[in-house]
């Protein structure tokens, strides 16, 4: 099949709008906030608690909405170039010969739209961990202590989108095994 005449699987929309969903929240919560920090605000917190202060801002208090809205642009950005790739599946004999099989782009359609998904997955567990760093940066307190399960609230969203892109593109590779195994039996057979 002509790399020209492949249709791409639909975008996994629903999935987006969950992170912009999340990214508005977010922004919503921190103007409401906002006039009620105090001067100071952390600036970073490490395994003892807060540790690092800086003055009251915008681009301080928002950081992580920043890096998060940067964030939401890259990895739909990423899904849909990964969406719109030509699996090799579907590939004149496989893909070019110098193409190093399924390092440049997805087995299959599922693969790829799994992928997708994946990396949608993991947009919004970098918000939900964002979330989590900004209930200690929006308080209107001072004191250095952050709840106890602060550091578990924050990795255990990363982890899970990891994990599911991961799995995703380890899948991808079983079924691109699997379905050039299966043409270089049916070539054998020839």
């Amino acid at each position: 099949m002509p790399e020209a005449s492949y249709t791409p699987p639909r975008f996994p929309w629903a999935w987006l709008a969950a992170g912009v969903l999340l990214l508005a929240g977010m922004v919503a919560w921190g103007v409401a906030v906002y006039p009620h920090l105090p001067d100071r605000i952390p600036q970073h917190i490490g395994g003892s608690g807060v540790d690092a202060w800086t003055d009251k801002s915008v681009g301080a208090a928002f950081t992580l909405v920043f890096v998060y809205a940067g964030v939401t642009v890259l990895l739909p950005v990423t899904a849909a170039l990964l969406l719109r790739a030509t699996p090799s599946a579907e590939l004149p004999d496989g893909g070019p010969p110098f193409a190093i099989a399924g390092s440049q782009r997805p087995a299959t359609r599922t693969g790829a739209r799994r992928m997708a998904v994946a990396l949608l997955v993991t947009n919004f567990g970098i918000g939900l961990s964002f979330v989590i760093a900004n209930i200690v940066m929006w308080r209107t307190t001072t004191t250095p202590e952050v709840p106890w399960w602060f550091f578990v609230g924050i990795l255990t969203p990363i982890a899970i989108g990891t994990a599911l892109t991961l799995a995703a593109g380890l899948q991808d590779r079983r079924e691109g095994n699997r379905l050039r195994a299966a043409a270089g039996s049916a070539r054998g057979n020839r």
